[in-house]
């Protein structure tokens, strides 16, 4: 399909509800704690509710939702979430009955180093108790050809008011796949991870990070910010421990080697 074919897919939208249960966020919180801000509800929980479930034969090699059902086609096999912004407007209860507005917002082709690039960027509204909770943005990128390797020396993490250290354990990103219902076989396949997508290793997901960012920044702050963009700059594989630092409204993470993997701001 040509490029401007895809003009047709922005716009496009699905509806699907959820119920906030004690269930899921004890599960968040046996995940991710003790690096969670003090809340009912912890930020991030929005990535855990109203989740696309598809049967085996609705997912594509990858174990990723088939490109072609909500995404659009894009000829390009490999996908990595790139960032977003996270709006919150209140907060979840227990009990809450949720319904997710997902739409196609826009999309991009550029020209990368490994060459052509696309950016398909979603846009969800979580709502309950008839107002909007959260709005998030998420940019996925698809590509083709390898991954783009850093040197400590490219990048360092420079020291933050508030430091955590994470362990990026198998069970650390099984059990958020789990949470999240993530089929991306980058997260729990290593041979595929290393020897079809070319990382060193398991990827640690993109909104875990920036759950665990989000979080850091509301201890930061003592409050969940209004608004908080964050970008994926780099992979950040597993087996390693790897750090969570922010100063004021600011934030990064850094793999062991101290390369930079994403870098966030709030508002």
């Amino acid at each position: 399909m040509a490029q401007d074919g895809f003009k047709d897919w922005i716009g496009r939208s699905v509806i699907r509800r959820d119920v906030v249960t004690e269930r899921v966020v004890e599960q968040l919180r046996a995940t991710l704690s003790p690096y969670l801000f003090d809340a009912l509800c912890p930020p991030g929980l929005h990535w855990c509710l109203a989740v696309s479930a598809h049967p085996p034969e609705n997912l594509g090699p990858d174990g990723a939702e088939k490109k072609g059902l909500f995404l659009p086609p894009v000829d390009l096999p490999k996908r990595m979430w790139a960032g977003g912004r996270v709006e919150t407007f209140g907060s979840f209860q227990s009990g809450d009955e949720v319904e997710r507005l997902s739409r196609i917002a826009d999309i991009k082709w550029r020209d990368g180093a490994s060459g052509k690039l696309c950016i398909v960027s979603v846009v969800h509204e979580l709502s309950a108790r008839g107002g909007l909770v959260v709005r998030e943005r998420h940019d996925l990128l698809f590509r083709d050809g390898s991954i783009a390797k850093q040197s400590p020396e490219e990048q360092q993490m420079p020291p933050g008011d508030l430091q955590w250290k994470v362990e990026a354990s198998a069970l650390l990103l099984f059990r958020f796949s789990a949470l999240t219902f993530n089929g991306h076989l980058i997260h729990y396949d290593l041979p595929y991870a290393r020897d079809v997508e070319g990382y060193d290793g398991l990827l640690v997901h993109g909104p875990l990070q920036a759950t665990l960012m989000l979080n850091q920044l509301s201890v930061a702050m003592r409050r969940v910010p209004q608004q908080f963009d964050y970008r994926c700059v780099a992979p950040l594989t597993g087996g390693q421990t790897f750090s969570v630092m922010c100063n004021k409204n600011e934030g990064r993470i850094a793999n062991a080697a101290g390369i930079i993997t994403l870098e966030a701001t709030a508002q």
